[in-house]
């Protein structure tokens, strides 16, 4: 198909959202939005008839675009006992607006028991300038179902149910499961994480959706060397992708079990793929020091090849690099295991998310069981410098009251804004194990924070103008974890 024909086709495919595809039938988008009751929003009127493409062509044009507007969370009713389905709310982070702070829409999807997770967007700053390059539809896996939805966000405000993809249709077509990591790619195309195979067990693999969300199979040549899977990033210019280790979904769904680990379960390996050929070139054991590596995060200037993933069961921060055309890693950050009361052995502070400013300043990341967050000066890579930490939460007892709410459970999920200046948290990690380490969670439901960040000599400081209580939702307490801004953030985007 010739570049005139594929830009017709999605021109075709762009207009075409007043249906969604739900296995052999075609169902109305708003017979699906009944289960919950309508919001009533003056400013929901869209902006601009015509959707932006909200791409940027570099990273120091994202840095310097209008603030963030709305903000996208997954609300999780699987694990709480509320037979419900999971939705999509939509948040308004207009300060001054009437509405600030609130959910101002919910998307529900059809089915109960998805267990929303990670989600990303079909097309990036990766696709800027480009047929593909409009920011319009989020990609919405369910880690428990393998479900995926994907979601039209034309009208920012409210966005609605555009396509199904079943699970049957994603085993059928690649023997995958647990779908985790979206990122949108050059092409057009849309790829995914997948913690396992067909039946829950490991190594699990990588799919690809095509321009009309269309399962067109596995990216990987070979997943041999592969052990587990979790997050990836990928760097054209050095023609790399990064990808990490978790552990199967019949593992990590039974809840955390150090059994578990010492059986070797749980992965502790970092990966390094030949982008061009899809296949695994190298492989680095982190060893005792990087148990259960998570979130990966290349640095964001394109010509740079290091990054960060954070070791979460050893709780450290491990760097990579190339050099001579071999990578390497290095434990860089590391935060001592405490011991607590009622605890049979020292608590790791559990690193689970982190993220890097764009511009390749500052690292944040969250250790979920201490309940700090920490703010990094990585302006050398190899010695990054604590310059700011904020307890909310967690087990050492140091949960702050916030808008008269003391906050249950441990800063998790971290988004940031394009400029730095504003970081964005959940509490909600993965619901068998919010239930067995944090079981409040369930009762009370997720917050969502706004962190003020010193982007000069660096500090945190919660905004106390800003506090979204999913505790307080329309069926009952609800879950909250990954945030995406309607334009882009930290970890949506790869320029090339």
């Amino acid at each position: 198909m010739n570049e005139e024909q594929t830009s017709v086709n999605r021109r075709r495919f762009l207009r075409d959202t007043s249906t969604f595809s739900l296995g052999a039938a075609t169902v109305p988008i708003q017979a699906l939005a009944a289960p919950f009751p309508a919001t009533t929003d003056p400013r929901q009127q869209v902006d601009d008839p015509v959707c932006c493409d909200r791409t940027y062509a570099t990273v120091a044009d994202a840095i310097k675009s209008p603030p963030e507007r709305i903000a996208y969370v997954p609300g999780i009713y699987a694990g709480t006992g509320i037979e419900q389905p999971d939705y999509l709310a939509t948040i308004d982070l207009e300060p001054g607006s009437a509405t600030y702070g609130q959910v101002i829409h919910r998307l529900p999807m059809p089915f109960v028991g998805d267990e929303l997770h990670h989600f990303g967007w079909n097309t990036c700053s990766s696709c800027h300038g480009t047929p593909n390059g409009s920011r319009r539809f989020l990609v919405l896996p369910g880690i428990a179902s393998s479900r995926i939805y994907i979601i039209d966000t034309q009208d920012e405000k409210q966005p609605r149910l555009h396509k199904v993809i079943s699970p049957e249709v994603v085993r059928q077509k690649t023997g995958l499961s647990a779908p985790h990591t979206v990122h949108c790619l050059a092409t057009g195309e849309v790829m995914i994480s997948m913690l396992g195979n067909a039946n829950g067990e490991g190594p699990g693999g990588f799919i690809l959706l095509d321009e009309n969300f269309e399962v067109k199979g596995r990216w990987e040549q070979d997943a041999k060397g592969m052990n587990f899977n979790y997050d990836f990033w990928y760097q054209p210019r050095h023609n790399v992708m990064v990808s990490s280790e978790w552990a199967a979904p019949n593992t990590v769904a039974q809840g955390f079990k150090p059994a578990d680990v010492a059986a070797g379960k749980y992965g502790k390996h970092l990966h390094f793929w030949d982008w061009e050929k899809r296949s695994l070139v190298q492989s680095i054991d982190l060893g005792e020091e990087g148990r259960i590596p998570l979130e990966v995060r290349f640095f964001h200037d394109p010509t740079s090849d290091q990054g960060f993933v954070g070791a979460a069961l050893s709780s450290k921060i491990w760097r990579w690099w190339r050099q001579e055309n071999r990578w390497h890693a290095e434990p860089v950050i590391s935060v001592e295991s405490l011991v607590v009361d009622g605890w049979s052995f020292p608590v790791p502070g559990l690193i689970t998310d982190l993220v890097v400013s764009l511009d390749d300043r500052f690292l944040y990341f969250s250790n979920w069981l201490h309940g700090d967050i920490r703010q990094y000066d990585i302006s050398d890579p190899s010695k990054p410098k604590l310059t700011g930490q904020l307890f909310l939460g967690g087990v050492l007892g140091r949960a702050p009251t916030v808008h008269g709410k003391k906050l249950s459970g441990g800063p998790q999920m971290l988004q940031l804004s394009y400029d730095g200046k504003r970081l964005y948290l959940t509490n909600s990690l993965y619901s068998p194990w919010d239930n067995q380490f944090y079981p409040d969670i369930k009762e009370n439901g997720s917050y969502m924070l706004k962190i003020k960040c010193n982007t000069e000599r660096g500090g945190l400081e919660i905004d106390d103008s800003f506090f979204v209580d999913f505790g307080s939702e329309p069926f009952g307490p609800a879950r909250a974890h990954e945030i995406r801004f309607s334009t882009g953030d930290s970890t949506s985007d790869v320029w090339t």
